[in-house]
């Protein structure tokens, strides 16, 4: 059986809709950068996600071609997240969507070291004739921080980053959002198919204590 992060990971990938304390341990991701309001439907932001995609798919299809994976298992692609953030401003203003930076990422297995994700860009890169040079390879320690799964829509999520601060603040911690720790979210729901008021992302906001 193929395997799924969502369900070996719960305590990261579905948490209850009340906010929690978490430890995030060092993770890799396929990675994609860009600026720009994430609606546009010709904009970076969608374009990005077909990059993504294209490498995870060309890594979980290697076990039927010559590249053999050191300590490969089959796997579920795990879902689409996204670090958000906008300059001068430890917060997000969704009035302001146009002034978004963004990494958009997708979790690698851990048995896929950097020069797999090398040979996996050069082969799709091969076989879909797109240029995947924006994709890279990105290591992130998120360490402590506060996170809640969202129900609604992306417009609606202020609401639940209030929660979240203010279980975090009772508890005796900060938010701690910098150029290296960044607002989180991971999406649980395709918004092509899930109407706004059930979609489900998880949030998850770096923290320190006070």
């Amino acid at each position: 059986m193929a395997f799924d992060f969502k369900k070996e990971y719960k305590e990261f990938y579905m948490p209850k809709d009340t906010p929690c304390i978490i430890t995030v341990p060092k993770m890799s991701y396929i990675a994609v950068r860009g600026q720009g309001d994430p609606n546009d439907e010709n904009g970076a932001y969608k374009q990005s996600i077909g990059l993504l995609y294209g490498v995870a798919y060309t890594i979980k299809m290697s076990k039927k071609g010559d590249h053999k994976i050191d300590g490969f298992h089959d796997f579920v692609v795990p879902p689409l997240e996204g670090f958000w953030w906008q300059d001068g401003c430890n917060s997000m203003d969704y009035a302001h969507k146009e002034s978004f930076h963004w990494i958009s990422v997708i979790r690698l297995p851990d048995f896929v070291s950097k020069s797999d994700f090398e040979w996996a860009v050069e082969e799709a890169t091969r076989k879909k004739k797109t240029d995947f040079s924006s994709v890279e390879y990105m290591e992130y320690d998120e360490g402590i921080c506060v996170q809640c799964m969202h129900i609604g829509s992306y417009d609606e999520e202020p609401a639940t980053v209030a929660r979240m601060h203010e279980h975090m603040e009772s508890l005796g911690y900060a938010v701690d959002i910098t150029t290296d720790r960044m607002h989180h979210e991971i999406y649980l729901s395709d918004p092509r198919k899930v109407p706004p008021e059930k979609r489900k992302t998880v949030i998850r906001h770096p923290i320190k204590k006070l």
